[in-house]
């Protein structure tokens, strides 16, 4: 399956079933925002790879009403959801149809954030993907993924996601909801978050650690080093 047909197909329900479908939500997208280390008040600038619909770019902005935010996704579909959700807001959004991996990242930026977007690239793409995000922070800027795990030990991985499953069972959500959301989990590529975690050292970041774990959903972080080198 291609990746961004799903996500265009998902586009108009999508929002509706997030709470449903990441029982974890409030800790998840929340563990998220508490790793960028700013004052509320501080006109910081923040990238959104794969932002979507702008889920967290509206949490981002509801703690730093200052920052300056750049939603990038290469679904034309979801980001035009993300512009209906902050249609006749003050806050200074920007929305870009993109693909983060090849297309230039700009910056430098105070922080890049994703949402459950990088676990759809192969592996090799993952890397290089935080090697031109941590290229694009400015020094001191942080990088922070919220997003979905493989677990090292394949009986493990089973049981993440048969305890998922059973989750958004007990919310009540349909079964042709579940369905639909089983058959995008095909386009996942999911990779250990220890490997994960090891590339950003590798890169030369710093702080690199994983804040927040919920079975397969994980939020870890690096910080680009004041002085390089």
């Amino acid at each position: 399956m291609d990746v961004k047909q799903v996500f265009d197909g998902a586009a108009a329900r999508y929002d509706a079933l997030r709470r449903q479908l990441i029982p974890c939500f409030d800790g998840f997208y929340g563990a998220a925002v508490d790793l960028l280390p700013f004052d509320d008040g501080r006109p910081v600038r923040i990238l959104d790879v794969g932002a979507g619909t702008g889920l967290l770019a509206e949490q981002v902005l509801a703690r730093f009403p200052a920052a300056e935010v750049t939603l990038l996704d290469f679904s034309a579909e979801m980001l035009g959801r993300a512009r209906a959700r902050f249609a006749g807001r003050p806050a200074r959004v920007t929305f870009r149809t993109g693909d983060y991996l090849r297309d230039p990242l700009g910056g430098p930026w105070d922080a890049i954030v994703s949402a459950l977007s990088i676990h759809h690239l192969a592996d090799g793409d993952k890397r290089a993907l935080y090697g031109r995000a941590a290229a694009a922070l400015a020094p001191g800027g942080i990088l922070v993924n919220a997003d979905n795990v493989l677990a090292e030990d394949p009986a493990v991985a089973a049981r993440d996601r048969a305890l998922w499953i059973r989750a958004i069972r007990a919310t009540g959500l349909a079964e042709a909801d579940l369905e639909a959301a089983l058959e995008r989990t095909r386009v996942d590529v999911l990779a250990p978050l220890a490997l994960q975690l090891g590339w950003l050292r590798a890169l030369g970041l710093a702080e690199v650690d994983c804040a927040y774990k919920w079975h397969h959903f994980a939020v870890f972080s690096g910080r680009r080093p004041v002085t390089d080198g």
